[in-house]
């Protein structure tokens, strides 16, 4: 059970004074304001996560740094008197009273309102009024007010509002041309007819409907989506570029000498991870093939690990030893998404550590391992399978939900969206069971294969722990990610411990699962963790941790969990990103040595924190810098870096057997 009062105080610590909040009103109201009793009693336990919550209405509870965010901006005071527009839940409005004299708070959804009403009511709030209506119009009878702040975005700030506000009040409201991209703006009025205004950073909020605002019929063309944190990152200076610039070692291509000699300065390294800007572009796969290549023929590396489910790496390393397929198993990479690994890249990889391991006596082969032991997709596609069958609605959610799987690819429209009441919540007890099911069959098959699980003991602690895992990977958060990647390692420390004291990896993964997590906002605001943060804590300098990253091009991806994969255009790298610097630098594809006392001037500015884009199997453009970009510092996160300005997407593998393809090729139908 979760200690409440334990977590709000670290949500403060964490989320609200660790991103620079320092109102002490503002922190004292947070830790003042229980959370937990304005969500739906089944996530009191998720309240002080660092997300927004579904609410009724299919509505939501914002984020708690951005609550804190616009109260900060509009400098409440003790004796102030404040209009609010969008009451929701009533959390907004009771941080606010917490500091206010007084607040008016109105909301469009009459069971939203009355819902709010009670709440504040049994917390003994008795300083915030609920009223039901157009918010665009304010509240005339309540005017003037000190500070106005909207949870809501408009495409301009309402008449009404301006004329509500005292001299020298404050107004904090998200303004933007189209429904969920906006700017969060201040507007101060200064005299009668003057007011100053300035944008505080990038927001997306839900649309503020109303006569002043959009037509209500647009709440209905997307169910809506949640405000998200507002990143202000510090334009770097333009000497930027040409610091990356002196320090970049261009290349031409995949079998350049530049390109060896930088492999070779991490061949004495135990484990050697590379990672991948996204799961869909060809030249990532290509270039971790090379440098593999290397390690395995140069430098005596054995082990390729892969972000794979277990048992789909296992008949892949079937293939790359000569060994016949195992019986009544189907090709691997067969479920959601198959272009990850099904592509005409990993078949060229493949096919030449097949020939390789040809040479070679067993001992001495290279194998392939999974480190995805959880079978994620497949236990996905179960969820997903059973939902259909009993509440496709739910099922719709959930296909939402596994879209924004994983802390690099929030996409807050969901939350918006899994209004968790109803066929939703009272699925999980079937599908928590069904997936302890599958997991055993898993294991099942590990019996009769004919190979030797040496990890048999931690699976037997996976089907120990299945309930925990799925019911967090259910709901999303926190607690999944760091589940699964702590397996990932403890698989990968499996393998290393039993191929022998000498043994060394390559990992192939996510820059979001190989480059240290504690480098980056997830890490450092939410706690999560990764393998390339357990690999430096456990391996020490013994692992090189190596990035990837692209500035546009196109991409391999889905819109959504389960979707077909598309060629989608990747956007320009955003001008307050690291892709956006590396493109400045005017070369097309480099490679940069980030470790300790290489380039320690340039490291030291790629150790001031700037966005990072993370794109996985999913993307929306549309929603990109909310999705798909989170703050991280590139120096701390990375040992080396590889940049390949544009990229093009995979090629997936045709479903058919080509002709002439032996029954043991792993790809074949």
């Amino acid at each position: 059970m979760t200690n409440l009062p334990e977590a709000r105080e670290l949500m403060v610590e964490r989320q609200i004074a660790g991103r620079s909040i320092g109102d002490p009103n503002v922190l004292a109201a947070m830790r003042r304001v229980p959370r937990e009793e304005f969500v739906p009693a089944h996530l009191r336990e998720f309240a002080y996560d660092d997300t927004p919550l579904p609410i009724a209405e299919q509505q939501t509870i914002s984020q708690p740094y951005i609550v804190a965010r616009m109260i900060e901006a509009a400098q409440l005071r003790p004796g102030d008197r404040v209009l609010e527009i969008g009451t929701g839940s009533g959390y907004a409005a009771a941080i606010a009273a917490a500091i206010a004299a007084h607040v008016d708070t109105v909301e469009r959804h009459a069971a939203l309102a009355q819902s709010a009403r009670e709440t504040l009511a049994r917390l003994g709030i008795d300083n915030v009024t609920v009223h039901t209506g157009d918010g665009t119009h304010g509240l005339p009878e309540g005017a003037p007010y000190d500070a106005i702040f909207a949870s809501a975005g408009g495409p301009h700030v309402p008449r009404a509002w301006r004329e509500q506000l005292a001299l020298g009040g404050r107004l904090i409201m998200p303004v933007g041309h189209e429904r969920y991209h906006q700017r969060l703006v201040k507007v101060v009025r200064r005299t009668e007819h003057d007011y100053d205004e300035r944008t505080l950073g990038a927001v997306m909020f839900v649309p503020l409907i109303g006569d002043d605002g959009w037509p209500a019929e647009d709440a209905m063309l997307d169910p809506p989506a949640v405000a998200d944190s507002p990143t202000q990152h510090a334009r770097a200076p333009d000497d930027l570029a040409a610091a990356i610039r002196a320090a970049a070692e261009p290349f031409t291509d995949f079998e350049s000498a530049i390109l060896e000699y930088f492999t070779d300065r991490f061949a004495a390294r135990r484990v050697v991870l590379l990672g991948e800007a996204s799961h869909g572009t060809a030249e990532f796969y290509r270039l971790r093939a090379a440098i593999t290549r290397r390690l395995i023929e140069e430098h005596g590396f054995s082990i390729v690990a892969l972000e794979a489910d277990w048992p789909d790496a296992a008949a892949l390393d079937r293939h790359v030893r000569n060994r016949p397929p195992a019986s009544g198993r189907e090709a691997p990479f067969r479920r959601f998404p198959t272009w990850m690994w099904r592509n005409t890249d990993v078949k060229a990889f493949t096919d030449w550590l097949r020939g390789h391991n040809a040479t070679l006596p067993q001992e001495r082969q290279a194998r392939l391992y999974g480190l995805d032991i959880y079978s994620l997709s497949e236990s996905i596609d179960a969820v997903l399978r059973y939902l259909d069958s009993v509440d496709p609605a739910a099922a719709r959610i959930a296909r939402e939900r596994y879209g924004c799987f994983g802390p690099w690819q929030k996409d807050p429209a969901v939350y918006g969206r899994a209004a968790l009441e109803g066929g939703y919540a009272q699925c999980e007890q079937h599908v928590v069971a069904q997936l302890q099911d599958l997991l055993r069959n898993r294991l099942d098959y590990a019996e009769h294969d004919g190979e030797t699980f040496f990890d048999a003991s931690q699976n037997a602690r996976l089907v120990a722990s299945a309930e925990r895992y799925y019911r967090a990977m259910y709901y999303g958060g926190a607690h999944s990610w760091n589940l699964r990647d702590t397996h990932m390692f403890e698989t990968l420390r499996h393998t290393l411990d039993a191929r022998g004291p000498h043994a060394r990896a390559v990992v192939w993964a996510h820059n979001s699962h190989i480059g240290d997590a504690s480098a980056t906002e997830m890490g450092r605001i939410s706690r999560e963790i990764n393998v390339g943060q357990l690999c430096r804590e456990y391996f020490g300098d013994e692992a090189a941790l190596i990035g990837f990253g692209t500035h546009a091009g196109t991409v391999a991806a889905a819109s959504d969990w389960d979707g077909p994969m598309e060629v989608k255009e990747v956007r320009p790298a955003l001008d307050d990103s690291y892709e956006y610097w590396m493109h400045r630098a005017g070369q097309p594809r480099f490679l940069l040595d980030l470790r300790p006392g290489v380039h320690d001037a340039l490291r030291a500015r790629l150790s001031e924190p700037l966005l990072e884009r993370f794109i996985g199997v999913i993307y929306r453009p549309d929603t990109e810098r909310y999705s798909h970009y989170a703050q991280a510092s590139l120096a701390d996160q990375f040992d080396a870096y590889v940049w390949v300005d544009r990229t093009s997407a995979v090629e997936p593998l045709p479903t058919p057997m080509r002709e002439g393809t032996p029954d043991t090729f792993p790809f074949g139908v």
